[in-house]
């Protein structure tokens, strides 16, 4: 039905979301490890025959990237298709991977040094450095993609919160777009942030009144 493809072009996609997705992986390991790589798309050789489109001027000198910078339009698209295509044979199995983020999730100890040794071989063989003092080992537990997850199961990220409580009122649509993310650990979810979201439609006066605040509160 459909092959990878290194075209420019790209049309927009609706995918029907399985449930919980990455998440339902990691449910039930006790053994994680968590590879994150240094200075993540300067590690991406820039083609040859691109490198001059790369060209930036500063006060005293005149530059241009040999490694794929930040900024680059399709550096992040690039960043992880070569980061699923690399370790594609793991994913779904014992790996995720989200931008520079590795993470190694087993189900026993007597998998954890095979399934460590497969992926770094992966990074060996394809030039790639992580930075030792961001990876972790063997911890009690793991923050990853705004959750944290450890044997007792998946929580949110306690710092995550703290944004959204030093969050403003004039900042609803943000708002609205953050909170979204955690709506599988809030019940009735929907109907909470009903009178907020109705606020971001076009054309929609933006009065606040006491009833909003509360919505924004609770």
């Amino acid at each position: 039905m459909v092959k990878s493809s290194m075209s420019p072009c790209g049309a927009p996609v609706l995918l029907i979301k399985k449930k919980d997705g990455v998440m339902d992986q990691l449910k039930g390991t006790f053994v994680f490890f968590k590879i994150d790589l240094r200075s993540k798309y300067y590690q991406i050789r820039v083609k040859e025959s691109d490198i001059s489109k790369t060209t930036f001027g500063t006060r005293y000198v005149h530059c241009e990237c040999v490694g794929m910078s930040f900024g680059v339009t399709n550096a992040l698209t690039m960043f992880m298709e070569f980061m699923n295509k690399i370790f594609i044979p793991f994913l779904d199995g014992f790996v995720v991977v989200f931008i520079d983020d590795i993470l190694i999730y087993l189900g026993s100890l007597e998998e954890h040094r095979e399934h460590l040794r497969l992926v770094l071989e992966v990074l060996r063989e394809k030039q790639l450095y992580a930075k030792l003092c961001k990876c972790d080992f063997w911890p009690n537990e793991v923050k990853f993609i705004g959750h944290v997850i450890s044997v007792e199961g998946i929580s949110v990220d306690l710092t995550k919160v703290e944004m959204v409580l030093q969050w403003t009122t004039f900042e609803i649509k943000s708002f609205v777009g953050l909170t979204s993310y955690y709506r599988r650990f809030i019940e009735g979810f929907s109907k909470i942030l009903m009178s907020l979201t109705r606020l971001t439609t076009n054309g929609q006066p933006l009065i606040w009144t006491d009833a909003y605040e509360d919505f924004f509160w609770s």
